[in-house]
């Protein structure tokens, strides 16, 4: 057909233009696939689907500008087959599938045009989904079977069809995946292309999943028949979202245990699983972690892990929101680093992490070292339960095991740890220890490679009961902690990520929060314009959630941002000074005395602090007994290792960038230049009673809760 006459064709308009934004897609015909067609598919759906907020709907056999594309059924049948088996990879459902015909007809002078009076009348079937609605519909599914049943179509040539589709997305654990894979769907889809009557092939790809669906509608009934209520991802990511806190020694495989967990591969034995999730070159190259990242693994209410493995894009990672949206609980794996170099940042990811457990990785090939008593203590200091892994069990001698095992249990035992090693070897053990996590530290043998060790410590994850209980402080103010910001993204603006801690909030032009507090202690009062949780758009974020913020901000307040901020929903305030009852760790000499500075980590807060006031308490916030290990000398009251004392600790000054007007002293050229473009600022932070605090020069020695702000 010439193109002139092809044109003149679809010239007939039967619904609106299209909009580029918006929950409606237009699509003239689905065929001939390639993997980044579907791809390109897959990515347009979701966006629909994030744009109507879950749902969408699309025209197939209709022009981008509403007009008719003059296409018969088979044709027709085809496309709407391969948007649903992409709905289905996309954790979605078709809620109606709509055909319509009759709405053109050719004339006598062989030209198409639009359905007149008395030329018969629009036929509008609803056919069930080729792959079925999912869990909760088998009644409604019926009933429209037997209403569409009365009404047949014409498969004929002619017969020009167009159909509507009403997709949502179903954020629950209980969908069945998509029957087929998107990577075998250019070879089945094929078929219509070859001449292949749609309707017959339509028939047999239905025959074709009837097993598959009906096995999947059974098992979803079965866990429907455990939980009657649909479980969402707002849920799942906040209540059944628990944090874990990976650390080990250098070389012990923490990158590698988490990239094979979430992978659902083992490891070559030659860094493949690492590889797979480390963050920068030089940690790939080097093969040490040095900074803090987190990673989903999910599971389905039965205890099955999710496959971490697209089955888009076979050789790609299953992204963030695809693992939160087909779980039913959520794991977050935190790498922390293991160097001893790295200490401080691991400090900082235990401290503002909000860990529910803490991983201890012990290489079985080696000794417990020094860096695996420093993680073990701060742990501990947290009140963190641990779960102790020997790795590396594949190819090690006996006696080398055996050797790790009795010095790590040297440790455990010690006063400072206060933990009885447990061995779980079976399912019931780790039933037996379930209850007894504050004073038993399980030990699982693993090994990535022979994926020995791993099965039993994936049921052990998803048994952990969830111990921070966030969704307890919903009624508190807001109160979200900023760890990271990105001052300028492309067509958003300002982005922190963070963990909220206390409240919920919900975005919009009307919710207003207070970011800060700045360099000179005050607020920035803005707008939090759009929220994401593991990369799902939201309007709604609530308390146990990791999340990020856009915020309406000009470019001269952007540069104000800092990590270690807080967004406040009200009474935003910033202090200097705060008392904390601390309790010195036993280990390594030290003295604690007036003037003492340290480094402190309070949540997501890190900054140097020295001591300005020391007194010695009998009744202290932990419940412990009396101070012993404080002295008095000539310089005042002195702390050693054991003792306990209520501290008032003041923010030490700090350079902050941009040229002081009151930096007048003649200093040496190489020397001003370089001061040039610094001042020394006074640090406030947001600090309120109860959070918990840990202070360190170099290594950890104490930890305290601050239990009050000074009034100015």
């Amino acid at each position: 057909m010439p193109p002139s006459s092809m044109y003149a064709r679809r010239s007939l308009r039967v619904v609106d233009p299209e909009c580029e934004d918006g929950s409606t897609e237009y699509k003239r015909q689905v065929h001939k696939l390639t993997s980044n067609r579907l791809r390109t598919l897959a990515t347009q759906m979701s966006y629909r689907l994030d744009q109507g907020h879950g749902q969408c709907t699309y025209h197939i056999g209709v022009e981008d500008d509403g007009c008719h594309s003059v296409l018969d059924y088979p044709a027709v049948s085809e496309s709407a087959w391969i948007l649903e088996s992409i709905a289905r990879s996309l954790n979605a459902v078709v809620l109606e599938r709509r055909m319509i015909q009759n709405e053109i007809v050719m004339g006598e002078d062989g030209q198409i045009r639009l359905t007149g009076e008395g030329e018969g009348e629009v036929l509008v079937v609803e056919e069930p989904p080729v792959l079925g609605r999912g869990v909760a519909d088998c009644k409604v599914e019926d009933e429209k079977e037997e209403k569409s049943s009365e009404t047949k179509l014409s498969t004929a040539e002619g017969a020009y069809t167009r159909c509507e589709l009403t997709i949502q997305r179903v954020e629950t654990h209980l969908l069945d995946p998509s029957p087929f894979g998107l990577s075998e769907l250019s070879s089945r889809a094929s078929s219509f292309g070859e001449g292949v009557d749609g309707a017959v092939a339509a028939t047999a790809l239905e025959n074709l999943s009837i097993g598959n669906s009906n096995s999947a509608k059974e098992e979803s009934k079965s866990y429907a028949d455990k939980d009657e209520h649909a479980v969402s991802v707002e849920e799942t990511l906040s209540s059944r979202n628990i944090r874990i806190a990976v650390v080990g020694n250098v070389d012990a495989g923490k990158s590698t245990l988490i990239g094979t967990l979430t992978t659902s591969s083992l490891d070559d034995g030659r860094g493949s699983s690492r590889c797979a999730i480390m963050k920068h070159r030089h940690e790939i190259e080097s093969g040490r972690t040095s900074t803090a990242t987190t990673h989903l693994l999910g599971f389905r209410h039965s205890g099955e892990p999710i496959a971490g493995r697209d089955k888009i894009r076979a050789n790609k990672m299953k992204s963030e929101d695809e693992i939160a949206r087909e779980s039913y609980r959520i794991i977050t794996l935190m790498d922390l680093a293991g160097h001893e170099k790295y200490l401080k940042t691991t400090i900082h990811g235990v401290s503002s992490g909000m860990a529910d457990y803490g991983l201890i990785l012990v290489n079985s090939r080696h000794p417990p070292t020094h860096m695996t008593q420093h993680h073990l203590n701060l742990c501990c200091s947290f009140g963190i339960p641990v779960v102790v892994l020997f790795t590396k069990v594949d190819g090690c001698p006996e006696h080398a095991l055996e050797t790790s095992k009795k010095e790590l249990t040297k440790l455990l035992k010690s006063p400072e740890i206060g933990r009885r090693p447990f061995a779980v070897k079976t399912e019931q053990d780790i039933t037996t220890c379930m209850d007894k996590l504050h004073t038993l530290a399980p030990m699982i043998d693993i090994s990535c490679v022979t994926g020995e060790g791993l099965e039993l410590l994936r049921k052990l994850l998803f048994c952990l009961p969830k111990r921070r209980r966030h969704e307890k402080k919903v009624d508190r103010p807001f109160e979200f902690l900023v760890e990271d910001i990105f001052s300028n993204v492309p067509g958003v603006g300002s982005v922190v990520s963070g963990f909220v801690n206390a409240g919920e909030l919900t975005v919009g032009t009307t919710s207003h929060v207070y970011v800060g507090p700045t360099d000179d202690g005050t607020f920035l009062k803005t707008v939090a314009k759009s929220a994401h949780v593991a990369r799902i758009n939201t309007t709604h974020i609530t308390a146990g959630q990791s999340a990020c913020l856009a915020f309406s901000l000009n470019k001269e307040l952007r540069k104000k941002l800092r990590r270690g901020m807080v967004v406040l929903s009200e009474n935003p305030t910033s202090t200097k000074e705060f008392d904390a009852e601390i309790c010195v760790l036993k280990g390594e000499g030290t003295t604690i005395r007036r003037s003492y500075q340290a480094y402190v980590h309070i949540l997501n807060v890190r900054q140097s602090a020295y001591a300005r006031e020391i007194h010695i308490v009998n009744n202290n916030a932990f419940g412990l007994p009396p101070s012993h290990g404080a002295k008095h000398d000539d310089g005042g009251i002195v702390l050693r290792p054991g003792s306990r004392a209520k501290v008032r600790f003041e923010f030490a000054k700090r350079p902050v960038s941009k040229s002081p007007s009151f930096m007048h002293v003649c200093f040496p050229p190489m020397f001003s230049r370089a001061l040039q473009s610094f001042r020394i600022s006074l640090t406030q932070e947001y600090i309120r009673p109860g959070m918990r605090m840990l202070f360190r020069d170099g290594r950890v020695r104490g930890v305290g809760i601050v239990t009050g702000i000074p009034a100015v």
